[in-house]
């Protein structure tokens, strides 16, 4: 379904504009504890750092009568416009970024898309004045709900997608 104001639909929701500061994922079925999940993994990684879209709240939406998880809009930006060394740079800080959250306690799972979904292969990874951010944890993980082997299994995933990331990054 199409949205008023939509930027984006994933496999399971969609994303609209809400304001020039923020965005609602919406959640159309009754899916209110993934919602929520979403929601405390999302702050979980916003009191890490600043890597993640911030949370701003769950809300509920009349006229399209709708859970949402209202984030910032984060305004992407072609990082081919920008020579590979300030792409360097950028990748560094999100490399140690990431880094942290994994310290942390916390895995994305969904740096590459699948390649059975349309869309680029690195869409949760946007690059916004600020540097390199990412969206969607919707299926990301914390140590502390999944336990110590799950999680390394993730990391290892991730460490993967992210080399491949660098590569994409850096050479495209």
């Amino acid at each position: 379904m199409k949205y008023p104001r939509q930027l984006s639909t994933g496999a399971n929701n969609s994303v609209i504009a809400l304001s020039d500061a923020e965005v609602g994922k919406l959640f159309v079925d009754d899916t209110r504890s993934d919602i929520g999940s979403e929601a405390e993994k999302m702050k979980f990684a916003n009191n890490v750092n600043g890597l993640l879209a911030k949370f701003i709240r769950i809300d509920f939406n009349e006229d399209l009568q709708s859970d949402m998880l209202v984030m910032e809009r984060i305004y992407p930006i072609d990082y081919r416009a920008y020579e590979v060394e300030k792409r360097e740079l950028w990748l560094e800080v999100f490399e140690h970024e990431i880094a942290e959250l994994h310290k942390a306690g916390f895995v994305h799972r969904d740096i590459k898309r699948p390649s059975n979904l349309s869309g680029q292969a690195f869409d949760n990874i946007l690059l916004s004045s600020e540097g390199l951010r990412l969206i969607d944890v919707g299926i990301s993980a914390l140590r502390s709900q999944v336990g110590d082997n799950l999680f390394k299994k993730y990391l290892q995933v991730e460490m993967e997608e992210l080399k491949e990331f660098r590569e994409y990054f850096l050479n495209r």
